[in-house]
């Protein structure tokens, strides 16, 4: 069966359909490249080799063309590492915006515990191995330089080959509870010194109060060598 031709009404019409749905489409590259540039800045400085991959954006969007589109991420505070979401805006001429899905890639060296570990127990250089891989797949506070774990304690047991993180290792006390210290103050010209009795126990930069001979308490902060400086 052969179907009537089109009216010329209709067939117009159905040219000005297809010529507005062409001219709806939004190109997938400058939204794409929108993206990686944020990506990329908020990259910049990372340590290792860093991969970013962007899903792309689909080609038959009904998006209106964008003179200027604008990447930004969802939430400010979201680092720009692993998987998470790249929001793109348009102001100009039709107000839009779309999500893309990103995940960045960071390979570079961590450290690992040598052998296992006792809870406790002060890291040394033996303790530790350096691996290499992508720390974006790591917890936020792992671990990259040996500088940052020797000499530290153990907070709680560690397998052989777990990673090590900031938050499982602790600097080790510089005043113990019930022990005597030498407490302090200073100006431009002068320092005067007592001695008093620990209340807490703390590492070097944290707080300490210390009590004096005449029972006053002080706060002061605990120094690497024992000593404890008063808060002015």
């Amino acid at each position: 069966m052969i179907g009537r031709p089109l009216s010329g009404f209709a067939a117009i019409s159905a040219l000005l359909f297809a010529a507005a749905s062409a001219i709806a489409q939004q190109p997938s590259a400058p939204v794409e490249a929108a993206a990686r540039a944020l990506i990329e800045d908020k990259t910049h400085g990372f340590p290792g080799e860093v991969t970013i991959e962007i899903s792309p954006l689909d080609p038959g969007n009904r998006l209106p063309p964008c003179s200027a589109p604008a990447a930004f991420l969802p939430n400010p505070a979201t680092r720009a590492w692993g998987a998470f979401s790249v929001g793109v805006r348009c102001e100009s001429p039709v107000a839009w915006t779309i999500y893309l899905q990103a995940r960045v890639k960071v390979v570079s060296d961590y450290l690992v515990a040598a052998r296992p570990l006792s809870a406790r127990q002060i890291i040394g250089p033996a303790d530790l191995e350096h691996r290499r891989g992508d720390i974006a797949a790591l917890p936020d506070d792992a671990l990259l330089d040996a500088s940052q774990a020797t000499g530290r304690h153990v907070r709680q047991a560690l397998a052989q080959g777990a990673p090590l993180q900031a938050r499982l290792l602790r600097t080790p006390e510089a005043v113990r509870q019930g022990s005597k210290v030498t407490v302090f103050s200073r100006g431009e010209a002068f320092r005067v010194s007592n001695t008093g009795r620990a209340l807490n126990s703390a590492a070097p930069g944290e707080t300490v109060r210390v009590r004096l001979p005449n029972n006053q308490v002080v706060t002061g902060t605990a120094l690497h060598d024992g000593t404890v400086e008063i808060n002015p």
